[in-house]
């Protein structure tokens, strides 16, 4: 019988040129999605910021395209497109790399056991890091989305925010942005990689190495999918006072929260569950699949250490 012929692989794992094509690929996967579910996020936001008007996902649709037709609909694709694309490039990367090092600073059975906190950590520092290139574009895009008679070209606003009031506005909401984005990740990581260890352990009827690459791609999309969904929900609540925040810079965090009540806070949950889950879902399919396409390395759920299996054996 002959043996499975070694895969070769364009780059080492975890080497300068895996991080620089991580990069790549996590810009892909976010500049893509999130702009592609831009009308989506555009109703989410006037949800947010304008209850009274918009009181549902269908009638934020309705009331959009009669006010400015479709095109009404694509406003702030730009900021999204470039500052998603820089986001994905920082978190996706970043998560890589602080994963592995994190894994490093402790020896295999540890960093096997305690792996869900790693994710969370490798996670968190990667969107800490990622938030302040998304800063400035999301501040943008939500001044575009949201404020009726406002230029919707990106080239215009951001000068105009600029002279107007002062570099800080695009970092008026970073502070909410962490808020939203570092519980949004951790989940979207840590829950990513959880439910792939279940979905190969419990449900996909061979191992991994047996499946072919579509089909390892559709249990990454599955994965990611019930992830977004987690994520969504974990991080609405911050989202909401991001969006009225960048709407109104001279609002404060705990003016919002009296001001929409607790209820209030989760208006747009359920497009906001749609359009993360969705995005998440195939975030992670753009993403493994660039591996694929690049031909770089794919590191597989984690697996017990051997030594740690032969303890927990010799305990029975």
């Amino acid at each position: 019988m002959s043996k499975k012929p070694k895969e070769e692989f364009s780059c080492e794992m975890y080497s300068n040129k895996y991080f620089m094509l991580c990069a790549y690929g996590g810009a892909c996967a976010c500049g893509i999605t999130h702009t592609f579910v831009t009308p989506l996020d555009l109703v989410k936001c006037r949800l947010q910021v304008d209850p009274a008007k918009y009181k549902s996902i269908f009638k934020g649709f309705g009331i959009s395209i009669k006010e400015g037709g479709a095109a009404n609909l694509v406003k702030g694709w730009a900021p999204t497109l470039i500052g998603y694309s820089m986001q994905g490039s920082s978190k996706f990367a970043g998560y890589e790399y602080f994963k592995y090092k994190f894994s490093k600073m402790v020896d295999e059975e540890s960093a096997y056991l305690y792996r869900t906190y790693l994710y969370l950590a490798a996670a968190a520092s990667a969107e800490c890091i990622a938030d302040i290139f998304l800063s400035p574009f999301e501040a943008t895009k939500v001044r575009i989305q949201t404020t009726p008679g406002y230029t919707s070209k990106m080239r215009k606003a951001m000068p105009h925010m600029l002279a107007t009031e002062g570099f800080g506005v695009f970092y008026r909401g970073l502070v909410p942005l962490w808020g939203r984005q570092i519980p949004y990740t951790m989940m979207k990581f840590a829950s990513f990689e959880k439910t792939l260890e279940y979905l190969y352990e419990n449900v996909v009827p061979k191992p991994r190495d047996q499946c072919t690459k579509i089909e390892q791609l559709l249990v990454t999309f599955t994965a990611g999918y019930i992830a977004g969904v987690l994520c969504a929900i974990v991080s609405h609540p911050a989202d909401t006072i991001v969006s009225k925040l960048n709407k109104d810079p001279g609002a404060s965090i705990g003016g919002i929260i009296a001001e929409v009540g607790p209820m209030g806070i989760w208006r747009g949950l359920v497009a906001r569950i749609i359009m993360i889950g969705t995005l998440t879902g195939l975030q992670w399919f753009i993403y493994d699949g660039f591996k694929v396409k690049m031909g770089m390395p794919r590191p597989p759920p984690a697996e017990m250490p051997e030594s740690l299996r032969k303890k927990l054996a010799a305990k029975k």
